[in-house]
């Protein structure tokens, strides 16, 4: 007879790895499923708020992670109309570490799965794929089937996989679809020798675009915002004309972008702002972006994801633990998170109407009172730095850490 897991989760991005980690330093034998090969896949979000530093702090890793590779930001700085305005601050956050730290989702998540393997009860299962839900006899979600074939039996299943997922999919989970007007282009530029990389804003807008730049070190990772479904009419245009386009936005990077030879070196991301409206059935939760898709802007995807793990952990670890069953605390999960997620994606739905859909329509002509006021009154960038610094409602680490790892 197959082994039965406490607790599978499918995908290995932040909130599947997060909740694997909490659930077996809580004693939870748990199956973390990860359909590729390794985490090296460019353009995914790099911004770790403070608010997920400060969950590491709480579990005695927070000095561990800040030695992997990052750039810390605790001010943030807009390219506007040709003026640079300061609109953001987290210098004064009640954590451990005030800033955002630019790091690579690859190292964060090679990071967490180091330190899960410190554990007996946590099994991350690399190019192993769950395309699939299995039920048993009443309809409850019991397993996952696979891509290699077969099935993997579970006490439960956690769709961490994305903003396609294919398990909330098969479950039917009930999807609203909440709208957003842009897609984003990512791609790298490289840092000239002797180039200060503090030269470029973080965000540059111009009428009619706007220009991404993440510091890594000895590149840009940068992003373009354009019109939902334009990036056909983009190419048609030619690359000599997307470089173009990119240096008159943000003419600081114009002396690496002849690395952008072709096509082949953009990506394109669809943006999705979307959210379950019931996040689980019996046997079955969804957390993260399979659970709420979030807009690029403030960068607070990852963050969001995060919480959504510790929230889970924090109410399913002890009673998983101690082999109860699930079932009847999963909507607490939702319940949780939903008011902190949907304050979020109004947020975000406010800046697409206010400031996304009029810079693609090249209707912004001048700055925005706001942004002169913030620029103006240090004291007021405090506002928004905690709303992107620290999120609504936080979570705190509850989860139990298990007698024999104590």
């Amino acid at each position: 007879m197959a082994e039965v897991h406490r607790a599978i989760i499918v995908g290995g991005g932040p909130a599947g790895m997060v909740a694997g980690l909490l659930f077996a330093r809580a004693g939870v034998p748990v199956a973390i499923l990860e359909k590729h090969a390794d985490f090296l896949r460019d353009f995914r979000g790099d911004t770790v708020h403070p608010s997920t530093l400060e969950l590491f702090n709480e579990i005695g890793l927070l000095g561990e992670l800040l030695k992997e590779p990052h750039a810390a930001i605790d001010t943030m700085t807009l390219n506007l109309l040709g003026g640079r305005y300061t609109i953001a601050t987290m210098k004064h956050l009640p954590v451990a570490a005030p800033f955002v730290a630019m790091m690579p989702q690859w190292d964060l998540l090679d990071f967490i799965a180091g330190q899960g393997r410190r554990y007996p009860t946590f099994d991350l299962r690399m190019s192993t794929e769950a395309t699939g839900l299995t039920y048993d006899d009443t309809g409850r979600v019991s397993g996952v089937t696979l891509a290699s074939g077969g099935t993997l039996p579970a006490r439960l299943v956690i769709a961490a996989d994305g903003r396609r997922s294919v398990l909330r999919d098969a479950a039917e989970l009930p999807l609203e679809d909440l709208g957003a007007p842009m897609d984003v282009l990512w791609f790298r530029i490289p840092v000239p020798a002797g180039m200060d990389m503090s030269d470029v804003a973080l965000g540059t807008i111009d009428k009619g675009g706007m220009v991404v730049a993440i510091p890594r070190g000895d590149y840009w990772q940068c992003a373009q915002i354009i019109e939902k479904g334009g990036f056909a009419s983009i190419e048609a245009r030619g690359i000599a004309a997307f470089r173009a386009r990119i240096v008159e936005i943000a003419p600081g990077l114009a002396a690496g972008i002849g690395a952008i030879r072709s096509f082949d070196d953009v990506k394109l991301l669809s943006v999705a702002l979307d959210r379950l409206t019931r996040w689980s059935r019996p046997g079955l939760l969804a957390i993260g972006d399979a659970a709420h898709a979030m807009s690029p802007v403030g960068g607070v995807g990852i963050n969001l994801a995060v919480q959504d793990a510790v929230a889970t952990a924090n109410i399913l670890a002890a009673p998983l633990a101690a082999g109860r069953d699930p079932d009847p605390l999963l909507a607490a999960v939702q319940e949780r998170r939903w008011k902190p997620t949907t304050r979020m994606q109004a947020i975000q739905r406010f800046a697409h109407q206010r400031v996304i859909e009029p810079m693609l329509r090249g209707e912004i002509t001048r700055v925005p009172f706001a942004v002169r006021l913030l620029d103006a009154i240090p004291l007021l960038r405090r506002i928004p730095g905690h709303i992107l610094g620290l999120g609504f409602d936080r979570q705190h680490v509850q989860s139990p850490l298990a007698k024999e790892f104590s």
